[in-house]
Order: structure tokens, then C-alpha cells, then sequence
């Protein structure tokens, strides 16, 4: 892909349909379980469709890793793998766990009312713009030492 070229899936909104299931945890509080699936059914759709992308590209285009079969499944591993990581499994749990934490410390306290019941919500939301380059950070890291490494 050269420089000028716009990937659909990571530099253009397209790219919020990954955080589905982050949205869908920090409503877990106060929405049925049905959805926060349905977020997760969103998110992981949106990671297929940029993995069978990136492998069609590279079968197509195999100027960095060779193309065809070959190079067809290390760029569908390695992006299966990174947005799997990056984009659903790490900020899903990370988002989960803000919401569980807020939420048992507002009821230790004995908060009610609407803050009781929207306060982990909303501190689910804010949290999610700061989570995002920490967690892409360390999963590439994790990905140039682990299955980059050995794939090249």
C-alpha cells in the first residue's frame, strides 16, 4: 500500500465500528447483556473484514512479504492477531473492568441515584480515548517480538 493510499479500515470512520464492544461494556451497567454481545458481533465483524482486506491486498500486491498464499496468511494472521488484541480483546477487558471498579466503589459508598447508575457508564466512555494508544502501543510491541519475528 503506498503512503497516499487510504485504508478504509483504519484511517477513516470505519475504524470506530472496532470500538463497538467498548461502547457496549461501558453500557453494560445499565443495558441487557443481548447488546453488549451485539457490540462484540459489530467489533469482530469489523475485524474480519479489515483481515480478509489486508489478505486479499497483499495476495494481490506482494511487494513487502511476497504475495500469494503465503503472504496472503501472514497478513491475515498479523492482522487478525493485532485487531483481535488491540481493538476487542484488551480494551473490551480494560472498559469492563473500569465500569466493575467504579461501580463497587460507588455502591461501597453508597451512592444512588442517577450517579449510582450512569457514574460507571460515563467513566467507561472517558476512558476509552486514553486506553486506545497505550493498548496499540504495547500490542504492537508484543507483535514485533512474538509473530513478526518469526514470520518474516
Amino acid at each position: 500500500m503506498s503512503i497516499t493510499e487510504k485504508d478504509l479500515y483504519r484511517d477513516t470512520p470505519v475504524r470506530y465500528l472496532g470500538y463497538a464492544n467498548e461502547i457496549g461494556e461501558a453500557f453494560r451497567p445499565v443495558i441487557k447483556k443481548i447488546f453488549v454481545h451485539a457490540s462484540y458481533a459489530v467489533a469482530i465483524s469489523y475485524v474480519l473484514a479489515d483481515t480478509a482486506d489486508k489478505s486479499k491486498k497483499q495476495y494481490d500486491k506482494p511487494e513487502i512479504l511476497g504475495g500469494g498464499f503465503r503472504g496472503a496468511a501472514v497478513a491475515s494472521g498479523d492482522t487478525l492477531l493485532w485487531q483481535m488484541f488491540a481493538s476487542v480483546i484488551i480494551p473490551g477487558f480494560t472498559i469492563n473492568r473500569i465500569c466493575w471498579l467504579s461501580k463497587a466503589a460507588l455502591k461501597a459508598n453508597k451512592v444512588k441515584g442517577p450517579v449510582g447508575k450512569w457514574g460507571p457508564t460515563l467513566l467507561g466512555l472517558l476512558a476509552i480515548p486514553f486506553i486506545i494508544h497505550p493498548i496499540d502501543s504495547a500490542v504492537d510491541y508484543a507483535m514485533d517480538n512474538t509473530y513478526r519475528k518469526y514470520v518474516k
